[in-house]
């Protein structure tokens, strides 16, 4: 099974900050209770008018609209799903869905089978054998620049290398922020919930090789029952994104059990996304209750 990105730029017209936009997102506030105007708001005759389509959030005395379709920008502590797309000094540069490449130091990983020592000069050219161009991982924010670029770490055993799976893009704003985005789901599938809009989708393992150290992909066949279960996954997170529902645990679970009654091959067709999508929404609003 190999790795597969499915771009969801190409599903739709992206939703714009048209006029109608600008009167559905109008708050009526008193001058009193907004002392600072947050980023995608400008006040106008007296109103807070937002100035790209997206949700709002508050904080205290601080409005702000999210844009439902923009790049990452970093925060310390996001986990993120990214691609090598350059081995160079010491470092790596990795696509994260940023507006500037990300950098993975080689100080700020792993060595092989968890040794702990300073890098030395065959570190350095064993580079490419950890990670080459092309290479998935996951990996946390360690700092962010001045610039907005973002330096990642895997010291954490459980990030590294990703062997098989299915990548999805999407907006990082759909993506809910958790205490854990790595899920091992009941139907016998794990997913990665990057904050970077990187979402990966692969088999649970049976057991995980921690004297690895995050290098070594699992490369072997993978069921014909896995494949399944995957890609239903899969075409379940792409509705869900079409209709534009939040992704976390529970609600990519509950549309994938809401799909069953259906092929995998038709999760696709628009009836069946808002049919599925909506007995999702509505379990999560009696979970809720």
């Amino acid at each position: 099974m190999c790795q597969i990105t499915a771009s969801l730029s190409e599903m739709g017209p992206p939703l714009r900050a048209a006029e109608s936009y600008h009167q559905f997102l109008v708050m009526d506030l008193d001058h009193a209770e907004i002392d600072f105007v947050g980023h995608g708001t400008y006040m106008g005759e007296e109103k807070l008018i937002a100035s790209v389509a997206g949700s709002v959030e508050r904080v205290n005395k601080l409005i702000c609209v999210k844009a439902l379709n923009t790049r990452y920008n970093g925060e310390v502590g996001d986990i993120v799903v990214g691609r090598i797309t350059e081995v160079q000094q010491k470092r790596w540069k990795v696509e994260t869905n940023s507006r500037l490449d990300s950098v993975l130091l080689l100080s700020s990983m792993n060595l092989p089978g968890g040794e702990l020592r300073r890098r030395s000069a065959e570190d350095e050219l064993a580079m490419r054998g950890f990670l080459q161009e092309g290479d998935l991982i996951s990996a946390e924010v360690q700092a962010v620049f001045s610039d907005g670029a973002v330096s990642l770490h895997t010291r954490s055993l459980k990030y590294g290398k990703l062997g098989q799976g299915v990548l999805v893009q999407v907006s990082p704003s759909l993506v809910k922020r958790q205490k854990t985005h790595f899920h091992d789901l009941p139907c016998g599938a794990s997913v990665i919930l990057g904050n970077n809009g990187f979402i990966w989708i692969y088999p649970t393992p049976e057991h995980k090789d921690e004297d690895a150290g995050g290098f070594t992909a699992n490369l072997e066949p993978v069921s014909l029952a896995d494949r399944e279960v995957i890609s239903r996954l899969r075409n379940c997170i792409v509705s869900l994104v079409t209709q534009r529902m939040m992704l976390y645990d529970t609600s990519i679970l509950y549309c994938y059990e809401a799909s069953l009654s259906h092929q995998i091959k038709d999760i696709l067709k628009p009836e069946v996304m808002e049919e599925i999508v909506l007995e999702t929404r509505q379990r999560l609003l009696e979970q809720e209750g």
